[in-house]
C-alpha cells in the first residue's frame, strides 16, 4: 500500500494538500459515530469515485490503455465495445460510441449533432461528476434534426446566444457526453461513421468565434486504479468533491462527512493507523450494503430484476443508495425513459447461472419481443467482473437487428441459446456465448414504449421479460 505522500504529492492548486489533518481529530465523533459517517460517505461517494476512476483512464492518463481523448475533444469509435474494453463495467456493445469528457471551469462547451436519418436511433447523454443524467439530445428527446446545445457548469450565468437550441446544466465542473449511434450490422458501419463525422464538441468561445477566456488552473491529478480506489476510497472522494458544487439536498450528508475530514475542499484525510482501519472497515461494510441493494433492487420479474433509474438530480432526490445501486449495476446507465435494463444472474427458478456447468435458453414467444420504439438487446457479461466475454465468434450480444438472420421457432417465437460451447451450425445464429463461470445478463430496451404492452411503469407494466430456463 502506497503512502499518502506518494499517492498525492504536493498538489498544485485544485489538488490535495499533502499535510496531516490532525486538528480534525478534536472534532471527530466517537468510534461508532465515525464508522457510521464513513459508511454513509461511502454510499454517497461511490458513484463519484467510480466516475473519477473512469475519467482518469479515459481523459487524463494517456498510458492507461483505455485513453480516448483530452478534455473538450471528441473521440469517435468505429466499432462496438469488446472484451478488451475494461475501464467501464457492464459496457454497452450495441452502439458505437463517441464521447467527450468536458472541462467546464473556464467556459461552457457546445455539442452539435447533424441531421440523422429517420429510423436510426441516436442519443447524446450528458452525465456529470455526480453521475446525474443532466440532459439528453437525440431521437427520443429532441428528434433527428441537427442542432447545437450548451453544456454549462455550476454557476455559469451567461446569455444563450443565437444558434443554440438549449442549455444543459451540469452540477459539476467536469462532465461526460456519451454519443450512441445505432448500428444495424457489420456492413452498416460506414453509415454510422458518416453520422459520427457530424458530431462536434467545442468551447463556447470557439462556437461564437470569439477570444477564449483565461484557462482554468492546472490540476495535479492523483493516479487511480481499481485497486487504489478500493484501498484509498475516501482520499479520492475528498479530492473529487472539490469539483462538485454542493447541492441543497446534500446539506445533511456533507455535514456528516465533514466530521470525518471530508470537507469538499480537497483537503487530505486523516492518516493515522486507526483512522485507516476505521475507514477501510466502513468502506467494506458500505460496499456490502450496496451490493445487497443491487441484488434486491427494483422489481423481480421471472428471475430478472428491473430497477427504475431516475437519472437526474431531482429524480434521485437525495436517495444516495439508489444512486449508488445505479452506478454499481452499470455506471452511466440511461434514465428509464431513454433505456430500461432488466438484469439477471439466475434462472426463472432462482438457480445461479453458471456457464461452466449449465446450458440455458431464453425464449421470446410470438408477439412477445421487447416493446421498444428503437431496438433491444441481450448482452452477456462475466458474473465476476461484469465485463464482456471473449469468445470464438466475437459475439457479445443478440439484438433486434439480428432477428432476420436467426432461426425461428415453429410458433414464430425465437429462442436464444446461452452456453459456453458452440451449439452447432443449425443453432449458431441463436447462440449467445457464455463464460466458463458465473453469468450476468443485461437486457437493454432503448426508448421503451409506454403504450400497452409495455415494461413501463416498472413493476406494473403488462410486458415482462421471459425467464431463463436451464436445459436438461
Amino acid at each position: 500500500m502506497i503512502s499518502k505522500r506518494s499517492l498525492f504529492g504536493a498538489a498544485a492548486a485544485g489538488g490535495l494538500l499533502a499535510r496531516p489533518h490532525l486538528a480534525m481529530a478534536q472534532g471527530r465523533p466517537g468510534i461508532i459515530g465515525s464508522f457510521e459517517a464513513a459508511e454513509q460517505a461511502f454510499v454517497f461517494g461511490l458513484p463519484i469515485v467510480m466516475n473519477y476512476t473512469v475519467m482518469y483512464e479515459f481523459a487524463i492518463d494517456r498510458n492507461s490503455g483505455q485513453f480516448k481523448a483530452p478534455f473538450n475533444q471528441i473521440w469517435n469509435d468505429a466499432q462496438v465495445f469488446t472484451w478488451r474494453d475494461t475501464a467501464v463495467p457492464t459496457p454497452n456493445s450495441d452502439t458505437p460510441y463517441s464521447m467527450s469528457w468536458l472541462d467546464l471551469r473556464a467556459e461552457p462547451v457546445v455539442i452539435s449533432v447533424p441531421d440523422v436519418p429517420a429510423g436510426r436511433y441516436f442519443s447524446v447523454q450528458v452525465c456529470d461528476g455526480n453521475t446525474y443524467n443532466a440532459g439528453y439530445v437525440g431521437s427520443r428527446s429532441t428528434g433527428q434534426e441537427a442542432g447545437s446545445w450548451i453544456i454549462a457548469g455550476p454557476g455559469w450565468q451567461g446569455a444563450t446566444p443565437p444558434g443554440i437550441k438549449g442549455v444543459i446544466r451540469s452540477t459539476t465542473q467536469f462532465a461526460l457526453t456519451i454519443f450512441r449511434t445505432q448500428l444495424f450490422g457489420p456492413t452498416d458501419m460506414p453509415n454510422v461513421v458518416a453520422v459520427q463525422r457530424g458530431y462536434r464538441v467545442e468551447p463556447l468561445s470557439t462556437f461564437l468565434r470569439q477570444a477564449a477566456p483565461p484557462p482554468a488552473h492546472e490540476i495535479r491529478w492523483p493516479r487511480v486504479s481499481a485497486d487504489l480506489a478500493k484501498h484509498h476510497f475516501f482520499d479520492y472522494l475528498s479530492f473529487a468533491l472539490q469539483f462538485n458544487a454542493a447541492q441543497p439536498n446534500e446539506a445533511a450528508i456533507r455535514a456528516r462527512m465533514a466530521t470525518i475530514g471530508i470537507d469538499g475542499r480537497g483537503t487530505a484525510m486523516p492518516h493515522s493507523f486507526l483512522d485507516r482501519v476505521e475507514l477501510l472497515g466502513a468502506a467494506f461494510e458500505g460496499n456490502r450494503k450496496v451490493e445487497a441493494a443491487v441484488a434486491a433492487a427494483g422489481a423481480a420479474m421471472n428471475g430478472w430484476r428491473v430497477t427504475p433509474i431516475p437519472g437526474s438530480l431531482e429524480g434521485y432526490n437525495g436517495d444516495w443508495m439508489l444512486r449508488a445501486v445505479a452506478a454499481k449495476a452499470g455506471i452511466y446507465g440511461n434514465t428509464t425513459e431513454e433505456a430500461t435494463y432488466p438484469f439477471t444472474r439466475t434462472t426463472a427458478m432462482g438457480e445461479a447461472l453458471d456457464g461452466s456447468t449449465g446450458r440455458y435458453t431464453l425464449t421470446f414467444g410470438p408477439n412477445q419481443l421487447p416493446p421498444v420504439n428503437a431496438f433491444w438487446s441481450v448482452t452477456m457479461y462475466h458474473g465476476g467482473n461484469q465485463l464482456l466475454v471473449q469468445n470464438p465468434i466475437d459475439r457479445y450480444l443478440i439484438n433486434s437487428p439480428m432477428l432476420q438472420g436467426m432461426r425461428r421457432n415453429p410458433d414464430g417465437g425465437v429462442t436464444i441459446h446461452v452456453q459456453k460451447d458452440d451449439p452447432g451450425e443449425a443453432l449458431r445464429a441463436n447462440w449467445l456465448p457464455a463464460p466458463n463461470g458465473p453469468i450476468y445478463l443485461v437486457m437493454r430496451l432503448y426508448w421503451p414504449k409506454t403504450e400497452t404492452p409495455s415494461l413501463l411503469p416498472i413493476g406494473r407494466g403488462a410486458w415482462r421479460p421471459p425467464g431463463i430456463v436451464k436445459v436438461g
